[in-house]
């Protein structure tokens, strides 16, 4: 989408992703990719080039996806405590709730009838080869499981054993459930 814009120059047409960055706006829609993180952590180094002390935000807006991309995203966002980063929920299921609950403490917001889900990871397509293989993956998925799981217990306050219950299942938040389980810090009203 094309916005015009004006400016000392005269009237420029602008695409609106470029404008809302300019803002220090950036949106995670849709699944989580490498592509899409790549593009997200570009967008973020950019913005720290610019300014390494301006707010941004991060609109989430995603059933989840690719875990090792998410994480990816986790640590960039992690690394970047200098930087005040607030993120509205619109809608965080799987790996998109795990990057809101890492989200800065005070910062993490959900509209009032924003979802969140967590749940344990998924395999996505059919598992075969050999025994040994098979076995392989299938530590290497509980691995992830820890991972994820150590990672939700230490953002949101919550035992080990209360996640790992949570995991256990599709587990939907309504923004006040997601608040009081910790995954966000406050319901508002508008984005």
């Amino acid at each position: 989408m094309q916005v015009i814009k004006k400016s000392s120059s005269g009237m420029q047409s602008l695409s609106l992703e470029s404008v809302l960055l300019s803002q220090r706006k950036i949106f995670l829609n849709g699944m989580i990719t490498m592509d899409s993180v790549n593009t997200i952590i570009q967008q973020l180094l950019f913005l720290e080039s610019e300014d390494e002390s301006a707010a941004i935000r991060i609109y989430i807006n995603s059933p989840g996806g690719e875990v090792d991309a998410g994480l990816l995203l986790y640590d960039q966002l992690k690394g970047m405590n200098g930087i005040p980063i607030k993120m509205y929920c619109e809608c965080a299921y799987s790996m998109a709730a795990i990057l809101l609950a890492g989200g800065q403490k005070g910062n993490r917001l959900i509209l009032p009838h924003s979802k969140v889900m967590v749940h344990e990871p998924l395999i996505n397509g059919g598992i075969g080869g050999s025994a040994t293989s098979i076995q392989q993956t299938a530590e290497s998925i509980m691995e992830t499981k820890q991972i994820l799981a150590e990672l939700l217990a230490q953002d949101t306050g919550r035992s080990l054993r209360e996640i790992e219950s949570a995991l256990s299942h599709d587990t939907y938040m309504n923004a006040r459930e997601a608040v009081e389980f910790g995954v966000c810090d406050k319901i508002v009203k508008r984005i």
